[in-house]
């Protein structure tokens, strides 16, 4: 059973930062590309970022290029995304997912 669970979100001021994490397990992590989506509040699924099974090639999504960086750990299987320059727009739920799997997600809210 694919179980992944997202942690690290929370309250921030706009231009702060946080890193998000997500733990997998019951599939093959290492072998699998991994994504992070966000929902805003009264919005639907946003894709944000895919990272390959290798971790060398990252894609983002253009409202985040250059502000958040997708990472992963294959020997721990964990998958990690790096927030910086938080705008209030940012704000939403982030879940990581593989295929059609989704954790519960973490909320990030940015507020000043």
């Amino acid at each position: 059973e694919v179980q992944l669970v997202e942690s690290g979100g929370g309250l921030v001021q706009p231009g702060g930062s946080l890193k998000l994490s997500c733990a997998a397990s019951g599939f093959s992590f290492s072998r699998s590309a991994m994504n992070w989506i966000r929902q805003a509040p009264g919005k639907g699924l946003e894709w944000i970022s895919t990272i390959d099974s290798g971790g060398y090639l990252p894609t983002y999504s253009s409202s985040v290029k250059g502000r958040f960086t997708i990472s992963r750990d294959n020997a721990n299987n964990v998958l990690y995304l790096q927030m910086n320059s938080l705008k209030p727009d940012d704000t939403a739920v982030y879940y990581c997912s593989y295929l059609a799997s989704k954790g519960q997600g973490t909320q990030v809210t940015v507020s000043s």
